[in-house]
């Protein structure tokens, strides 16, 4: 509380004391009665207009509402203290003697006021604007040490530094170092000498080294995936980029308009299952959604700007030499997406390396009530799957900036309420900047951001669908959203992305509910998707999708719609992911099935 000089407070007590010499009188008693009435409906009002708090990171805006008995139906994201009902009691020495600036206090005892900081404070260590963190920081009266580590967010240099160790081959080895500790217990001084780790790994990549993007066991992911991973990792890096051996594919990411991400993302699926056949290493080049200022330097244009690369820097760098190579390209050392028809890019053979595994899909996929046991596309479902995951297998910094930024904005005040109740001090008075301890820092350090559990995660697609694919209303989601909640009651968080504000007006009538979505305009019509991207620009419309993709991979059920190219490619993601066990309730099925 601030200080105030020693007159005003004078002056406070001596107006204080005529004011309840006055109001013992009835008729005044009445018109304070009167007039308090109308501050609180006032600010009742001004409470419900400000309760969404937003925040902008990379073109994009999130935001979450939460209906019913939602904990994060709170106040307003300021500074400001809100008058609510229950601060409506009409006590004329607390009226006419307190100053209203301490902490309004919220049914389970935690101080809205402090829940608005700690979630602005995190939202000033992920702001890009130096001049805006600066602002919060002197305002705020904080010292960035008094803000308590998020579990809702992620270590974005530090994931890049492991992400990049089990990326690179280890000094002459074949695999990268996949077979050590987790996280960051090899830098724990306990951790076992070079030489016998060295050893370890010997002795275990007979046995199976596989990929650290990996979740869950064989049976929990489609067949194959983890050693289809592994195999993948080594075709895109060979241990001599140079060797004249080596035959490289260059292809861009198609931009013939109309195309989506999806459609972009299938068609590189499908070059990659071309440059595996004729045994050439994918190389990808200009990507247009990545041609913003959200990419910095080199990674504007590029795949990279939100994933790791396909190859290594090396391969890349030679294969743009033999590209201005006449003699190469006469050779066919080099290829471009030119070479191959859109037949072969779209529909070609999938990769027979690995036998035909999608063969042993598991039946875990509902659509009108009855399981699919088998379609006639069950080997482009499960190589889109295994292709998809090995393009997206890492995150860059940006990319998880962004995911962060989506986390704070949705769940962010969340989790400050359950840090402030089950912290047992004053916060921020007395939080230092405490040594973490061994555990926290090299054993909870791997552990996922938090995220509300269970989530469902449902992406409605309808506007200009309707001409690929049989629209379904939004009731038609929910009721699928219903049938899993029959079975698993404790589910009440829905993370929702669809391109039609329809649906985010209609999940408003679900009040037994909790939705999350990005904040973003959103189309009213049926316009086309190429117009709605174009309306967004490039930045946000290339941001926003890739954020409910990876929030969809994440969560712990999904509905959708199998006819959308995107549904089908997050289903891939979440089925070589570990959660094939977790199942998939789709309105509809691919059209080509």
């Amino acid at each position: 509380m601030n200080t105030e000089p020693l007159n005003q407070k004078s002056l406070e007590r001596v107006v204080s004391q005529k004011a309840l010499q006055i109001g013992s009188s009835f008729p005044c008693q009445i018109c304070v009665v009167g007039f308090l009435s109308g501050v609180c409906l006032t600010s009742l009002f001004l409470a419900a207009l400000t309760s969404l708090g937003t925040f902008e990171f990379g073109g994009i805006s999130f935001s979450s509402i939460s209906l019913g008995n939602s904990p994060l139906n709170s106040s307003s994201s300021g500074f400001f203290n809100t008058v609510t009902s229950a601060d409506c009691k009409f006590k004329r020495k607390e009226i006419f003697t307190e100053r209203w600036v301490d902490s309004k206090r919220s049914e389970n005892g935690v101080d809205d006021e402090r829940v608005s900081l700690l979630h602005s404070a995190w939202s000033a260590l992920l702001s890009e604007s130096v001049d805006g963190e600066i602002a919060f920081w002197q305002s705020s009266g904080l010292g960035k040490s008094a803000v308590p580590n998020a579990p809702h967010l992620e270590n974005c240099k530090l994931s890049e530094q492991i992400n990049e160790h089990l990326d690179k081959r280890a000094e002459n080895e074949r695999l990268p170092p996949w077979t050590t500790w987790k996280g960051l217990l090899n830098a724990h001084p306990a951790s076992m000498p070079t030489e016998q780790l060295r050893y370890f790994r010997h002795q275990a990549i007979p046995e199976g080294a596989y990929p650290p993007w990996i979740t869950g066991s064989d049976e929990e992911n489609y067949p194959l995936t983890r050693k289809v991973q592994r195999d993948i990792w080594l075709h895109q890096h060979p241990e001599n980029c140079r060797d004249p051996n080596i035959r490289f594919l260059v292809a861009e990411w198609e931009r013939l308009p109309g195309f989506g991400i999806g459609a972009q993302l299938a068609g590189m699926c499908g070059l990659l299952a071309i440059a595996i056949n004729e045994k050439r290493v994918l190389v990808t080049s200009y990507y247009n959604r990545a041609d913003h200022d959200g990419c910095k330097g080199s990674l504007r244009s590029s795949w990279s700007c939100y994933f790791f690369p396909e190859t290594s820097q090396e391969c890349r760098d030679h294969a743009f030499e033999l590209m201005g190579n006449k003699e190469a390209l006469e050779r066919g050392m080099v290829t471009t997406k030119d070479n191959y028809t859109s037949k072969e890019i779209w529909t070609g053979r999938t990769p027979r390396v690995w036998g035909e595994p999608w063969r042993f899909l598991q039946p875990t996929t509902e659509i009108n009530g009855s399981l699919v046991a088998s379609h006639r596309k069950m080997d482009r479902r499960w190589w889109r799957a295994q292709a998809i995951r090995y393009l997206m297998r890492f995150q860059t910094p940006y990319m998880c900036g962004l995911m962060n930024v989506a986390r704070n904005a949705a769940f962010g005040k969340e989790v400050a309420k359950m840090f402030l109740t089950s912290l047992g001090k004053e916060w921020p008075k007395d939080f230092g900047n405490k040594r973490r301890s061994d555990i926290e820092e090299f054993v909870w350090s791997n552990h996922r951001p938090w995220i509300p559990r269970p989530l469902l995660s449902m992406h409605v697609r309808m506007g200009d669908k309707a001409c690929e694919m049989k629209v379904v209303e939004f009731e038609g989601y929910m009721h699928l959203a219903e049938r899993i909640r029959q079975r698993f009651p404790q589910l009440k968080s829905v993370w929702l992305s669809t391109e039609m504000q329809e649906v985010i007006n209609k999940s408003k009538l679900y009040t037994n509910w909790n939705f999350y979505y990005t904040n973003v305009t959103r189309q009213v019509g049926n316009a086309t998707m190429a117009a709605y991207e174009a309306s967004l620009g490039r930045k946000t419309s290339t941001n926003y999708p890739l954020v409910n993709f990876l929030m969809a991979a994440e969560a712990d059920f999904f509905v959708g719609a199998l006819g959308s190219t995107w549904c089908f490619l997050i289903d891939g993601m979440r089925n070589t992911g570990g959660k094939v066990m977790a199942g998939y309730l789709s309105v509809n099925k691919d059209r080509f099935w």
